[in-house]
């Protein structure tokens, strides 16, 4: 019989893919650990950022983690199934087309939206709880506009464009922020009077954004009032038609357009696990995030129900979920080891709610921040996050969708970042300081005063590797004082040797161009003689230099490997400068260099074949080649 340990992780959310990294990695050398994660979705969602593909911010995929690639290089298995089954008694999770035997369950099948009752929301508003969601959104505000720019009748127009999100949380603020900044585009795309467009708020309580102190939330508020948001506080809404909503008041607000972000319940197939529920249909589980009716059975994420204080469940956030997968994690490990488990013990260290791309207010530990800092910690925690769950492939891909591409100006850096311009100008300057460094590592090669003496086509015919050379033994071109001290030794050969780098080194001293700086740094002179202690090691250096210059000329006179030549490039000029050894002519080699690590070797270079090809062998290898689900 088999002592191997299977654990079973239910749902590709926030704590399901938290709590699987962590035991992956725990686990990463014993083969008697077998775990395997299932999801409905290939994907993991990045729920905080639905809001964005929501109000046309960002691409659709942005939001979407491949969840194989994530697991990509570890041991866990992931499954694209839909659970039908938990049978706790028997320890067994069955799908339609397999079962899966567990010693561990984690269940993290994340949460639903709640409607409270209220008649017609589900069969005529829109939720924001899920990437399906949030599509339905982003194509129906394309929609309707498309609609109202033919409509005549102008009452039926105001309803069209009278746009309403129930409910001051964060995903409702949240999503009026990216209506906001969207409206301006989608008015001009399709003929629309901006002035005819009106963004409602419409909120049951007397306050907004209630997980924030009230300054913050205050800021917010101020900041919608400012970009005509109508915000309607203590206005329940009782009932929802295809075209109007109607609130408590008995006040009628004409629309085609409710989104609901009021509520969210435990995953409506909890229920059918047979374990206790508690508040909101979700999951009550005890200190350790254990079922109170399996202990072999986890809970994670937004479907556990624990009292840290009588009466108040963990919150619904993201912090809260990886907090209690690490709970979870650790306490599997300590059961398979036979030591005491941890209790869950919450540590949030604030929120933060951004309305739209430009504007953002925080509460981080303390510290309480809006505008332009509040947004760059909000972007600062996302890509923590990601690096957490996929390194620095899921980084670039942030910066890609948050910054290099995006549109309509609708981030903090505005379009400074995503503007484009054509590859094709940079080639002049490409292969021009392509030609002048593969020159200067010819001269390097035939030595200054050998080349000097060739005039016109005998540099080419009559091409010779001069006694001045950098590569020949004892030539010592670099003007450091120490090297005519230490380069002695006790054998007469390396003695002639350093009499020979000492005049060298007089001679070179005299030929540099007037320096930026007179003297090395200090810091700069200790790295330089750990590196160069003596003329031997001087003319090796030598010669790496100038097989450099000749590889970083003839690569980007081909266009190949054109960002790392030019980041060479950049590295050399910092370095001769450092070294005192450079005048201010050379300062156009490094700012030339910068403009060319733009992809200018991917028009007319080798480039425009080779980085695609590498980067799809790279990609298959690092994280994982694309496969259909069904294998």
């Amino acid at each position: 019989m088999s002592n191997q340990k299977k654990i079973v992780v239910l749902g590709g959310g926030y704590g399901g893919v938290h709590v699987a990294k962590k035991l992956a990695k725990k686990f990463k050398k014993n083969d008697d650990v077998q775990i395997t994660l299932i999801d409905k979705n290939p994907y993991h969602t990045l729920m905080t950022e639905l809001h964005e593909v929501a109000g046309g911010r960002v691409h659709p995929e942005s939001v979407q983690l491949d969840l194989r690639r994530i697991f990509h290089r570890t041991k866990v298995n992931v499954v694209t199934e839909f659970v039908h089954k938990i049978d706790t008694e028997n320890q067994i999770v069955c799908s339609e087309q397999n079962c899966y035997p567990y010693d561990y369950l984690v269940i993290g099948t994340g949460s639903v939206p709640t409607y409270f009752g209220v008649p017609g929301v589900k069969e005529n508003g829109f939720s924001l709880w899920s990437f399906e969601d949030a599509i339905k959104i982003r194509e129906h505000m394309t929609s309707i506009f498309e609609k109202a720019s033919l409509e005549r009748d102008a009452a039926k127009r105001k309803e069209m464009l009278t746009f309403v999100v129930a409910g001051s949380g964060f995903t409702g603020i949240e999503m009026i922020g990216e209506l906001l900044e969207w409206k301006k585009r989608l008015s001009k795309e399709h003929n629309v009077d901006p002035s005819e467009i009106s963004l409602m708020v419409v909120e049951a309580m007397p306050t907004i954004l209630n997980m924030l102190d009230r300054n913050q939330a205050a800021k917010a508020e101020n900041y919608m009032n400012k970009h005509k948001v109508e915000i309607k506080k203590n206005a329940p809404i009782v009932e929802v038609t295809s075209n109007k909503i109607v609130l408590k008041t008995g006040e009628e607000i004409p629309t085609q357009t409710l989104i609901w972000t009021c509520g969210i319940q435990g995953n409506s197939d909890s229920c059918a696990y047979g374990l206790c529920l508690g508040r909101a249909g979700r999951i009550v589980t005890n200190e350790f995030m254990q079922s109170t009716d399996k202990q072999n059975v986890y809970i994670v994420g937004d479907i556990a129900y624990y009292e840290e204080e009588k009466g108040k469940g963990t919150p619904q956030i993201v912090e809260a979920a990886i907090q209690t997968g690490d709970t979870v994690a650790s306490n599997i490990v300590a059961d398979m080891e036979k030591r005491e488990k941890t209790k869950f013990k919450s540590n949030y260290h604030g929120f933060m709610v951004s309305v739209g791309g430009r504007y953002c207010v925080a509460n981080l530990s303390g510290m309480k921040l809006s505008g332009f800092f509040a947004m760059v910690m909000k972007h600062l925690v996302n890509l923590h996050y990601l690096w957490g769950v996929g390194g620095i492939y899921l980084i670039w891909r942030y910066l890609t969708h948050e910054f290099f591409n995006m549109e309509d100006r609708r981030s903090i850096m505005g379009g400074h970042l995503s503007s484009k311009a054509n590859r094709l100008w940079l080639v002049p300057l490409r292969l021009y300081i392509g030609i002048l460094w593969f020159l200067e590592a010819v001269k390097k090669l035939a030595g200054d005063k050998t080349w000097e003496s060739l005039k016109g086509f005998d540099k080419i015919t009559k091409f010779t590797i001069g006694e001045d050379s950098w590569i020949k033994a004892g030539n010592v071109k670099m003007p450091f004082e120490w090297l005519k001290v230490n380069g002695a030794s006790g054998a007469s050969q390396a003695a002639d040797a350093t009499t020979s780098a000492s005049q060298a080194a007089e001679g070179a001293a005299s030929s540099w161009p007037t320096p930026i700086i007179k003297e090395m740094p200090g810091f700069f002179q200790s790295i330089m003689k750990v590196m160069i202690p003596n003329a031997e090691v001087a003319v090796w250096f030598q010669r790496i230099v100038v097989l450099t210059e000749l590889a970083i000329g003839l690569c980007l006179l081909a266009g190949l490997f054109t960002w790392l030549a030019s980041a060479a490039s950049a590295f050399m000029v910092v370095n001769f400068v450092l070294s005192a050894m450079a005048g201010w002519e050379i300062l156009w080699y490094f700012f030339g260099a910068i403009a060319l690590m733009g992809g200018a070797g991917r028009t007319f270079g080798l480039d425009y074949y080779v980085m695609p090809w590498i980067t799809e062998k790279v990609s298959n290898w690092w994280l994982g080649k694309q496969k259909p689900i069904y294998k």
